[in-house]
């Protein structure tokens, strides 16, 4: 059993969310709640909890305030936050888990699938490039979190040459020689980068626009990127792809 405590400045909000944890959630043992920064603090001191499900926006302070006040955070995190765009990509860039409101069962049980199996320290990694990602306005800084079997790497956005889907994996190119494979959905990552300067050029193939040096239209088209890296593109991506280069140029 995780003993968990719920934070959240709404009172019918932790109820509901109490009552979702019973009845869908039996490995969670719901130790206490708490309404605000100040409150979740005590609580988190009183009852050590392994897991705490936290509203990011409370009337005293915001869930980051509360886990700026330890020093190190040994238990692990559920984020819930209203919908907020950038927020949802921080979460994502970062492979943290969080909690849409109104909440849903089925993400609740997912949610805490995922985080059960993160190890403390890799949680510590994914929690510090989500607290940069937020406190950075530049786009150049941005790192992201990808999960191997063996490690969980934190790569800057703009080391990465492109993307390679091959049936239920994504290799990630970097600068430098470098692979990385991992067992996920190309999708996902465009949906992630694709604010980041990447274009989906092809059903397989996602590319940092950063880096291509120039377009061939021959043969239904290519893009070629640094280092004289050859990537097919789709033809009807091609229009897209010629005005975002355009653009650039």
């Amino acid at each position: 059993m995780l003993r968990t405590i719920i934070i959240d400045d709404e009172a019918h909000q932790r109820l509901a969310i109490e009552r979702m944890v019973k009845t869908y959630c039996p490995k969670l043992n719901v130790v206490a709640q708490a309404d605000s920064v100040q409150s979740g603090l005590t609580a988190i001191k009183e009852h050590k909890p392994d897991l705490v499900l936290l509203d990011i926006q409370m009337g005293d302070g915001t869930g980051f305030d509360l886990l700026n006040k330890f020093q190190t955070v040994d238990f692990k995190v559920i984020f819930i936050t209203a919908y907020d765009q950038f927020a949802v990509k921080a979460f994502r860039f970062s492979a943290l888990d969080y909690l849409l409101k109104p909440l849903h069962p089925d993400d609740l049980v997912r949610a805490v699938a995922k985080i059960s199996e993160v190890g403390q320290q890799d949680f510590h990694v994914q929690l510090a490039n989500l607290k940069e990602h937020l406190d950075s306005a530049d786009r150049d800084q941005k790192k992201i979190v990808i999960k191997t079997h063996e490690y969980i790497h934190l790569v800057p956005v703009n080391d990465i040459l492109y993307c390679q889907s091959e049936s239920s994996y994504v290799t990630f190119f970097l600068r430098n020689n470098i692979e990385i494979v991992t067992s996920a959905s190309l999708k996902d990552y465009d949906e992630i980068l694709s604010g980041s300067g990447f274009f989906r050029v092809h059903k397989s193939y996602l590319v940092n626009l950063k880096f291509v040096r120039r377009l061939e239209k021959a043969q239904g088209g290519f893009v070629f990127l640094e280092g004289d890296v050859k990537i097919p593109v789709a033809v009807r991506k091609r229009p897209e792809l010629f005005q975002k280069f355009e653009r650039l140029s």
